[in-house]
């Protein structure tokens, strides 16, 4: 079985641990040959066996793939953004001196 290859955005948004699966698709890797290189000790990147299925980092998949955690915005100046319902810090107004 084939799985479809993902895109940089979707290996960006894979959760912290990642399936065989999943990993096969961001490496753009068909189900057998995946669990092959699994069982031959050639996959990419170091897994973690839990019960009987295969979990790796994302963190590993996204340095194999020379990707960063997650890509600048076209439209970012480098100022740190804003988040809506944070308090901002404002003097209190003050009343005009008579």
């Amino acid at each position: 079985m084939t799985t479809a290859a993902l895109s940089p955005a979707e290996v960006r948004a894979l959760p912290a641990a990642v399936t065989a699966p999943q990993a096969f698709a961001a490496f753009n890797l068909g189900t057998t040959l995946g669990y092959q290189l699994l069982a031959d000790g050639e996959f990419p990147v170091p897994g973690m066996k839990v019960g009987r299925t295969w979990r790796f980092r994302r963190a590993d998949v996204l340095d194999f793939l020379g990707l960063e955690e997650s890509a600048p915005c076209a439209d970012s100046d480098g100022a740190p953004e804003v988040q809506s319902g944070a308090p901002s810090k404002q003097s209190a107004p003050t009343s005009a001196s008579k």
